[in-house]
Protein backbone atom coordinates (compact mmCIF):
# COMPACT_ATOMS: atom_id res chain seq x y z
CA UNK A 1 0.00 0.00 0.00
CA UNK A 2 1.06 3.12 -1.09
CA UNK A 3 1.89 6.44 1.49
CA UNK A 4 -1.19 8.84 1.12
CA UNK A 5 -1.30 12.59 1.69
CA UNK A 6 -4.57 11.87 3.64
CA UNK A 7 -2.72 9.60 5.87
CA UNK A 8 0.38 11.66 6.35
CA UNK A 9 -1.92 14.59 7.22
CA UNK A 10 -4.00 12.94 9.34
CA UNK A 11 -0.69 11.64 10.99
CA UNK A 12 0.24 14.85 11.63
CA UNK A 13 -2.63 15.94 13.44
CA UNK A 14 -2.33 12.87 15.36
CA UNK A 15 0.98 13.67 16.84
CA UNK A 16 -0.11 17.02 17.64
CA UNK A 17 -2.60 16.39 19.65
CA UNK A 18 -0.87 13.59 21.26
CA UNK A 19 1.95 15.74 22.05
CA UNK A 20 -0.50 18.72 23.04
CA UNK A 21 -1.99 16.42 25.46
CA UNK A 22 -0.09 13.04 26.45
CA UNK A 23 -2.82 11.34 27.22
CA UNK A 24 -5.36 10.27 24.86
CA UNK A 25 -7.63 7.41 23.30
CA UNK A 26 -7.79 6.41 19.87
CA UNK A 27 -10.54 4.41 17.95
CA UNK A 28 -9.35 2.01 15.94
CA UNK A 29 -11.56 -0.06 13.07
CA UNK A 30 -9.85 -3.59 13.54
CA UNK A 31 -11.80 -5.29 11.02
CA UNK A 32 -8.91 -4.91 8.61
CA UNK A 33 -6.51 -7.55 7.81
CA UNK A 34 -3.76 -5.03 7.80
CA UNK A 35 -4.95 -4.60 11.41
CA UNK A 36 -2.15 -5.42 13.79
CA UNK A 37 -3.46 -6.15 17.02
CA UNK A 38 -4.56 -9.36 19.66
CA UNK A 39 -7.09 -11.85 18.15
CA UNK A 40 -9.41 -11.17 20.58
CA UNK A 41 -9.12 -7.78 19.49
CA UNK A 42 -9.91 -8.28 15.55
CA UNK A 43 -13.34 -7.55 13.92
CA UNK A 44 -13.84 -4.76 16.69
CA UNK A 45 -15.17 -1.56 14.28
CA UNK A 46 -14.71 0.46 17.63
CA UNK A 47 -11.47 -0.47 19.35
CA UNK A 48 -10.07 2.20 21.71
CA UNK A 49 -6.87 2.50 22.76
CA UNK A 50 -5.11 4.81 25.01
CA UNK A 51 -1.87 6.43 24.48
CA UNK A 52 0.14 8.14 27.46
CA UNK A 53 3.10 9.83 26.57
CA UNK A 54 4.65 8.36 30.57
CA UNK A 55 4.06 4.43 28.74
CA UNK A 56 7.52 2.65 28.86
CA UNK A 57 7.58 1.53 25.46
CA UNK A 58 8.30 4.11 22.15
CA UNK A 59 5.03 4.73 20.02
CA UNK A 60 5.50 5.62 16.74
CA UNK A 61 3.14 7.70 14.73
CA UNK A 62 4.54 7.34 11.19
CA UNK A 63 2.59 9.10 8.01
CA UNK A 64 1.31 5.93 7.04
CA UNK A 65 0.41 4.04 10.38
CA UNK A 66 0.81 4.12 14.59
CA UNK A 67 3.36 1.25 15.94
CA UNK A 68 4.04 0.39 19.22
CA UNK A 69 3.81 -2.97 21.85
CA UNK A 70 1.05 -2.49 24.10
CA UNK A 71 0.01 -4.62 27.07
CA UNK A 72 -3.22 -6.41 27.10
CA UNK A 73 -3.98 -8.07 30.19
CA UNK A 74 -0.50 -8.18 31.02
CA UNK A 75 0.57 -9.63 27.74
CA UNK A 76 3.21 -7.45 25.51
CA UNK A 77 1.80 -7.27 21.44
CA UNK A 78 3.28 -5.41 19.05
CA UNK A 79 0.58 -3.44 17.28
CA UNK A 80 0.49 -1.96 13.85
CA UNK A 81 -2.86 0.18 13.15
CA UNK A 82 -2.99 1.90 9.40
CA UNK A 83 -3.66 5.38 9.75
CA UNK A 84 -6.82 4.52 7.37
CA UNK A 85 -7.68 2.67 10.42
CA UNK A 86 -7.65 5.39 13.20
CA UNK A 87 -11.03 6.85 12.66
CA UNK A 88 -11.16 9.33 15.75
CA UNK A 89 -8.90 10.60 18.70
CA UNK A 90 -10.17 12.88 22.10
CA UNK A 91 -9.13 13.24 25.28
CA UNK A 92 -10.02 10.37 28.17
CA UNK A 93 -11.96 12.84 30.63
CA UNK A 94 -13.50 14.01 27.34
CA UNK A 95 -16.29 12.99 25.03
CA UNK A 96 -15.61 11.76 21.66
CA UNK A 97 -17.16 14.93 20.02
CA UNK A 98 -14.28 17.79 22.26
CA UNK A 99 -11.58 15.13 20.04
CA UNK A 100 -10.90 14.78 16.03
CA UNK A 101 -12.95 12.67 14.09
CA UNK A 102 -12.04 11.64 10.71
CA UNK A 103 -15.46 11.61 8.98
CA UNK A 104 -13.94 9.13 6.17
CA UNK A 105 -12.00 6.39 8.33
CA UNK A 106 -15.95 5.87 10.22
CA UNK A 107 -16.83 2.18 9.37
CA UNK A 108 -20.21 1.79 8.43
CA UNK A 109 -21.43 -0.02 10.94
CA UNK A 110 -20.55 2.69 13.11
CA UNK A 111 -22.48 5.13 10.57
CA UNK A 112 -25.66 2.62 10.77
CA UNK A 113 -25.69 2.58 14.65
CA UNK A 114 -25.11 6.80 15.11
CA UNK A 115 -27.95 6.77 12.37
CA UNK A 116 -30.51 4.14 14.48
CA UNK A 117 -29.77 6.08 17.72
CA UNK A 118 -30.45 9.38 16.30
CA UNK A 119 -33.94 8.31 14.22
CA UNK A 120 -34.66 6.56 17.86
CA UNK A 121 -33.88 10.28 19.58
CA UNK A 122 -37.19 12.47 19.55
CA UNK A 123 -36.24 16.15 18.73
CA UNK A 124 -36.44 17.97 21.74
CA UNK A 125 -37.23 21.01 20.37
CA UNK A 126 -40.08 19.52 17.89
CA UNK A 127 -41.49 17.91 21.16
CA UNK A 128 -41.31 20.86 23.43
CA UNK A 129 -43.38 22.96 21.11
CA UNK A 130 -45.72 19.92 20.32
CA UNK A 131 -46.50 19.68 23.83
CA UNK A 132 -47.35 23.27 24.13
CA UNK A 133 -49.70 23.17 20.86
CA UNK A 134 -51.50 20.01 22.54
CA UNK A 135 -51.24 21.75 26.13
CA UNK A 136 -53.31 25.39 24.24
CA UNK A 137 -55.54 22.94 22.67
CA UNK A 138 -57.06 20.90 24.98
CA UNK A 139 -57.07 24.03 27.63
CA UNK A 140 -60.63 25.17 28.63
CA UNK A 141 -61.16 28.88 27.42
CA UNK A 142 -60.02 31.16 30.03
CA UNK A 143 -57.64 28.95 31.80
CA UNK A 144 -53.75 30.43 32.11
CA UNK A 145 -51.88 27.81 29.88
CA UNK A 146 -47.68 27.38 30.82
CA UNK A 147 -45.41 28.20 27.85
CA UNK A 148 -42.68 25.52 27.53
CA UNK A 149 -39.34 27.55 27.33
CA UNK A 150 -36.59 25.08 25.00
CA UNK A 151 -32.83 25.44 27.01
CA UNK A 152 -29.94 24.82 24.21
Amino acid sequence: MSLSFADAAKAKKLREFFARHGRIYIIVDATGDDVQVPDHLRGDPALRLVLNARMPQPIYIRDDALESEFSFSGEIYACRLPMHAIWATYLPDDNIENGIIWEENVPETIRTIVQAVRDMTPDKESSAEEAAADEKASSPPGKKVRHLRVIK
